[in-house]
């Protein structure tokens, strides 16, 4: 026991934990990118957990520690396309555009720009497995709340006269959610030759026109 009460263990154990937690977010990377690349590669009915195991280059048992089941590892490929698109890069734009609404809602487009640029086939190859797996569309579910919520934290601090006359908070999401979603982005961009950047510039002009008084 030194002077400070604490044993000589207790203290190991103190400084190992940020390490223990480095190497933990570290493995749910691995396995997170690893899910996404096969499930790219075979498609949810061709992919193996123990194949995003291997690919990983964790055991089998440390990937159902990490996410449960082969359904889990849909919140795997949330994890790495909400990784890819930088969720922290967003909630910093639109902490910093507080006060400005049409900043916040050129920062949001952004992220849906990023998103779905790097993960429109990933997300359709989750959209097959939720066709058939009920576990899956709750996965799918809880992701999109994440995204709902930060909206709901962002529209409703908006203070009154910042939306369109009769426009509530609620329409405000309904309409984002109509306007910046993968269908759209995949139609603009495949069907009709859009690049990334001009759909994330109209995103942001139209949520402005028609969401902001």
């Amino acid at each position: 026991m030194n002077i400070d009460g604490l044993s000589e263990s207790g203290k190991s154990r103190a400084y190992d934990s940020p390490t223990r937690r480095a190497q933990a977010q570290q493995t749910r990377r691995l396995i997170a990118d690893a899910a996404r690349r096969l499930f790219m590669e075979k498609g949810w009915a061709g992919t193996r957990v123990k194949d995003v195991a291997r690919e990983a280059g964790v055991s089998e048992p440390t990937v159902y520690a990490v996410y449960g089941s082969k359904a889990g590892l849909v919140t795997a490929l949330l994890d790495s396309l909400e990784g890819a698109a930088d969720v922290p890069r967003q909630v910093a734009e639109v902490r910093a555009a507080r006060g400005d609404p049409a900043g916040q809602l050129t920062a949001m487009a952004a992220f849906d720009r990023r998103l779905f640029e790097h993960g429109a086939d990933a997300i359709l190859v989750i959209r097959e497995a939720a066709s058939s797996k009920p576990e899956v569309a709750e996965v799918i579910a809880k992701g999109r709340g994440r995204g709902e919520k930060l909206r709901v934290a962002v529209f409703d601090a908006w203070p009154p006269g910042t939306l369109r006359e009769g426009v509530t908070p609620q329409d405000a999401r309904d309409t984002f959610a109509a306007l910046c979603n993968v269908d759209v982005y995949l139609v603009l961009t495949r069907e009709r030759g859009w690049t990334p950047d001009r759909v994330e510039r109209w995103w942001a002009d139209s949520l402005v026109r028609l969401l902001l008084a």
